[in-house]
């Protein structure tokens, strides 16, 4: 082992040498089974049991006891002790990836090359230290050291997408916050951004949309499926209205999708999700923008508010739509929707 770790990789051994040395420790046939099973040999392809039994002419089960038996063989074998230092310093660096941390995010950052990740994955399987859970409906393959740890990670991160729903689309810095504000009492050193990152990656829940934006995978504002998501994203990135032009503009930009500008205005019609302002142009209903045209915006506007005088009426339309004062008087002086009393003021018919 050298001292020190190469520009190249964050660790100062080779996993291949390292995992090559220790099945030495094993007859030929439970090192075959390993080399199979880990994918350890000269391709990296790993075999299942069956595969491995129909070889042998063996039971999948009978397969799995002899991967178990060299397991445990090696542990117990010199050469194992031998190499303390290099599982020590697997330990040091999950460590300082944050303790808890996905398994392929894990192998990445130790190579790209896949045969010198699976002797890698090795390492973990059979060091004592290392504690594996396999992936389920909420998280990825991961790998811990310190259950405590582990426990307090997995909690933050139920409770923190409990409190979402498919509508929420929060900053990274600020699902980080929420995040902290869900785990408690760990080392400061454990509340970088880096780590915390790392940390939500572990959830199969939640993940982040090619905009940098954090909420359920299962809403379409992060696993966007059609050109309507698309817009969605479009619009609330740019904050304020929109022609539908420049909808289909930034929807190419930004995500490298082809978008028709007929099309795409077409969506945008289609969908409740975005309001008519203006001449082509678009806001989110969220923003609290009404729905309908000119002469609806004046009704639900004088159902709330009662009789209004004209400029009392232009002031408050403006605020919904991007559209001439002399639309709305037009509107005004339809007597099938509108009266006039009076005093000069506006009210439904």
């Amino acid at each position: 082992m050298t001292k020190t770790a190469t520009t190249s990789s964050p660790i100062t051994f080779k996993p291949k040498q390292i995992v090559k040395r220790l099945l030495t420790a094993l007859p030929e046939r439970a090192r075959d089974v390993l080399i199979s099973r880990y994918g350890l040999g000269e391709s990296p392809k790993k075999m299942t049991l069956e595969a491995i039994g129909k070889r042998y002419g063996v039971t999948r089960e009978r397969v799995r006891q002899i991967e178990n038996y060299a397991l445990m063989s090696i542990r117990k074998a010199p050469v194992y002790q031998k190499e303390a230092p290099v599982f020590s310093e697997i330990e040091q660096f999950i460590h300082g990836l944050g303790g808890v941390i996905a398994e392929e995010e894990l192998l990445a950052h130790i190579s790209s090359d896949k045969g010198t990740q699976n002797c890698a994955h090795f390492l973990l399987v059979v060091g004592e230290a290392f504690k594996r859970e396999k992936e389920d409906d909420q998280f990825k393959h991961r790998w811990y050291i310190d259950e405590s740890l582990s426990g307090k990670v997995h909690g933050a991160l139920r409770k923190l997408y409990n409190n979402l729903n498919d509508n929420d689309l929060i900053t990274e810095l600020d699902v980080i916050a929420q995040f902290l504000t869900h785990v408690e009492n760990i080392s400061d050193h454990l509340k970088d951004e880096k780590v915390v990152k790392r940390w939500l990656n572990l959830s199969k829940v939640i993940a982040k949309n090619s905009l940098g934006e954090w909420g359920l995978i299962s809403s379409p504002n992060i696993r966007a499926k059609g050109m309507r998501d698309y817009a969605f994203l479009v619009l609330r990135k740019h904050g304020s209205p929109i022609h539908f032009r420049e909808v289909a503009k930034s929807i190419e930009k930004l995500f490298g999708r082809k978008a028709h500008v007929a099309t795409t205005h077409n969506e945008l019609i289609k969908d409740a999700r975005f309001v008519l302002v203006g001449r082509g142009l678009y806001a989110l209903a969220e923003w609290g923008y009404m729905s309908g045209v000119v002469k609806d915006v004046i009704r639900k506007i004088l159902e709330a508010s009662g009789p209004l005088t004209k400029e009392e009426i232009v002031a408050k339309v403006l605020k919904e739509r991007y559209v001439k004062e002399n639309t709305i008087l037009v509107n005004l002086q339809n007597p099938k929707h509108f009266k006039k009393d009076r005093e000069g003021r506006y009210s439904t018919v």
